[in-house]
């Protein structure tokens, strides 16, 4: 299965602002620094989110995005179907009809078993789980950067 990079960069922006969340808006320069992203491309993206209703955007000088729905409500799945609208592994499985083969397919099976079990992990991961887990590898990268030695001092 291959995320469409909509749904990565949306992911990502959405869990940056579920760990800023409670903190106030979040300017989309921001987001897109720390995650990474395009910022035109984050600009378009957001505003797709704003209307889906996963974050709410508010102009200006203290504007920003923030999230429109506590962490733990919204799941990866309802991001993913309004980002891609389908994440099913092969066609067969959400249009049945167009297949010779749907009614006597080995595969299809196994594509369907593969299809719910990556349904019900997207469905039970929230935005506060990855926010939690996001923030934890972040303070473990930083824990195990080598601190330097301070330079002696020089006696004249």
């Amino acid at each position: 299965m291959r995320i469409p990079m909509k749904v990565d960069y949306g992911v990502r922006a959405l869990v940056e602002l579920a760990m800023r969340h409670g903190d106030g808006p979040v300017q989309t320069a921001a987001i897109a620094y720390r995650q990474g992203i395009p910022e035109p491309y984050l600009e378009r993206l957001m505003s797709t989110l704003n209307r889906s209703g996963f974050v709410q955007s508010r102009r200006g000088p203290q504007g920003g995005h923030l999230l429109a729905r506590d962490p733990h409500d919204v799941n990866l799945y309802d991001i993913m179907q309004e980002l891609d609208g389908n994440a099913s592994p092969l066609d067969c499985l959400t249009l049945p009809t167009d297949c010779m083969f749907a009614d006597c397919c080995a595969q299809k099976e196994i594509w369907q078993t593969v299809e719910e079990s990556i349904q019900q992990v997207l469905q039970s991961t929230t935005l506060a789980h990855l926010a939690d887990r996001q923030s934890a590898l972040i303070c473990a990268a930083d824990s195990a950067k080598p601190v330097s030695e301070p330079e002696p001092a020089v006696s004249v």
